[in-house]
């Protein structure tokens, strides 16, 4: 059900759905019928092209009055999540990339979910990954193995932003009063990768709660394909990148908020994905590292001073994150890349290691 609203003034009970297209023109119209096509009945669909050069605009075009359009020039995800916002009338915003596609119930289990704690900030929910062709390929992205965190989430923000698991982008649903707090979201500083900002940001202000089943479909495809099972060093370098400025804007708007322990600086969190990430980066490739101030011998320090305050993971957990930093310090060149896989990959890790400290726990890359 499309509304013919005026701009920016929040609707109570309307859900607005935010779709970013980028060249997605062949998938883009199971995004916007599993957008409008929702059970819940109070929906809006803003569909924003972000100068897509394939036959994308002729898919926009014929749905006609039933969704909102907005075309701009290349700019990235996430200039276009910033245009689709600006647009955006609902109390509830959810976002959903154009090669992908919600579960019909999914806004109605997001409305219930606010309506029952109007403490929440944040809803989302594990995805079903699926191919090219639309085919279900029995994966969810997080693995259901991996648990995801419910709650007041402050406390894990302000002490190891980047470690907590997330979900991708299409994943998530959330309270328009907190969003905008932080919009716009920065564009020259995540490099289409907004849910690295928001979804840790936004936990400042609010609590989160996760469904308990899947409200969505990642489809997994050439062009789109972050899931390979190999050091990619040069993403792992834009992650550090990534990070580092969640981090800045997280210790900004707690400072802003005036919360207890709020980080001077994002130097002051510590996660341990962050720090395993430039220990590889540093030790596989030295002279492509983006940190110059970095040695194998400072990694390592910060790494088991994180390492000790991940108080949401078992101790044998935290003693494998230890003996991870201390085998990577030494480690010569095709040791740490093994180690460096065992940090990234927890399906490569031997057995008797998996077994001993868990397979749910790793670096997030």
């Amino acid at each position: 059900m499309a509304h013919n609203l005026e701009q920016g003034k929040p609707v109570s009970k309307l859900i607005s759905i935010v779709i970013d297209n980028y060249n997605y023109g062949r998938f883009l119209p199971d995004a916007i019928d599993s957008a409008l096509n929702q059970t819940y009945p109070n929906i809006e669909v803003i569909v924003v092209d972000d100068g897509s050069t394939d036959h994308s605009h002729q898919v926009m075009a014929s749905y006609g009055k039933k969704i909102k359009t907005v075309y701009k020039a290349n700019g990235g995800q996430e200039s276009a999540v910033n245009a689709g916002f600006a647009q955006a009338c609902g109390e509830l915003v959810m976002f959903l990339d154009a090669d992908d596609k919600l579960l019909l119930d999914t806004a109605q289990r997001v409305y219930q979910a606010v309506e029952a704690n109007p403490k929440l900030a944040k809803v989302q929910y594990r995805m079903e990954v699926i191919d090219g062709e639309g085919k279900p390929t029995g994966v969810q992205v997080p693995p259901p193995h991996i648990p995801l965190p419910s709650g007041d989430l402050r406390r894990q923000i302000l002490t190891f932003a980047g470690d907590m698991p997330i979900v991708a982008f299409s994943g998530n649903a959330y309270k328009r009063a907190a969003l905008q707090h932080i919009f716009p979201i920065p564009t020259h500083l995540f490099n289409n990768a907004p849910d690295h900002f928001m979804c840790n940001v936004v936990c400042l202000f609010g609590e989160v709660e996760t469904l308990d089943s899947v409200g969505a479909y990642y489809r997994i495809h050439g062009a789109n394909n972050y899931t390979q099972p190999f050091v990619n060093l040069p993403r792992l370098r834009r992650e550090i990148g990534h990070q580092t400025a969640m981090r800045s804007h997280v210790a900004k708007y707690a400072q802003m908020l005036g919360l207890p322990n709020a980080p001077a600086t994002g130097d002051d969190i510590l996660p341990v994905s962050a720090i395993s990430y430039r220990m590889i980066s540093l030790k596989l490739e030295p002279n492509q590292h983006p940190i110059p101030t970095d040695t194998v011998s400072k990694l390592c320090g910060l790494g088991l001073k994180a390492a000790a305050r991940r108080f949401d993971v078992s101790p044998f957990m935290r003693l494998f994150f230890r003996g991870w930093f201390m085998a990577m310090w030494a480690a010569p060149k095709p040791m740490a890349h093994w180690l460096a896989e065992m940090m990234l990959f927890p399906d490569k890790r031997p057995n008797l290691i998996n077994d001993t400290f868990g397979k749910g726990q790793r670096a997030r890359a």
